[in-house]
């Protein structure tokens, strides 16, 4: 979970309670949950049971930077959908050849990790529906921007972002291309670590 100065949730769990009364408006409308793997499918899962819906997985994959993999310079999606933060990417030294050969690693993963999801969880189409992405968090927004752009590919009715806490910054990119973004919790500073 990204955990904050101040603390804003005991657990993911707890965000994912808070974040499922943020969609309240949203019940009526049997919205099709995404998580997004790892940590946002436990805060999806509940929003999905809480809401009564369904569920399942957008799979997106961060690229990391060079010597660093925790700071996003991008993501990948399933579909091949790629979100690049070149002011990043330049500012690490990942040079094309790099990205490529992340962006080969992670499509790899991404095809694992589809093959063992899909055994127990067939995908949901998304036509027509309005869609929720879910994650745990947003600090770059290249993981969600990618996953939003993925989803819009399916032709759905709208798509929602929904995370319980965001850095200022990625909130604002992900309202241009989101019909709705919700998150409760946007601090004035945003430092972040992953904990399990």
């Amino acid at each position: 979970m990204v955990l904050l100065t101040g603390k804003p949730y005991a657990d993911r769990r707890q965000a994912a309670r808070r974040l499922r009364e943020s969609l309240a408006g949203y019940e009526t409308l049997h919205p099709l949950i995404l998580g997004i793997p790892r940590g946002g499918v436990v805060i999806a899962d509940t929003v999905a049971r809480e809401l009564k819906t369904d569920l399942d997985l957008v799979l997106t994959r961060k690229l990391g930077a060079p010597g660093n993999p925790e700071l996003a310079i991008g993501a990948v999606s399933e579909s091949g959908r790629v979100h690049l933060q070149h002011e990043i990417a330049e500012k690490v030294g990942a040079d094309e050849e790099y990205i490529e050969r992340e962006m080969g690693r992670q499509l790899g993963e991404i095809q694992a990790r589809r093959e063992r999801y899909r055994r127990v969880l067939p995908k949901v189409p998304l036509e027509g529906r309005t869609v929720i992405l879910v994650d745990d968090g947003v600090a770059t927004g290249a993981t969600m921007q990618a996953s939003l752009w993925a989803a819009r590919d399916e032709g759905p009715q709208e798509v929602v972002v929904a995370v319980p806490v965001g850095a200022q910054d990625a909130i604002e990119r992900l309202e241009r291309d989101a019909d709705d973004v919700v998150c409760p919790y946007v601090p004035p500073y945003f430092y972040f670590h992953l904990t399990c």
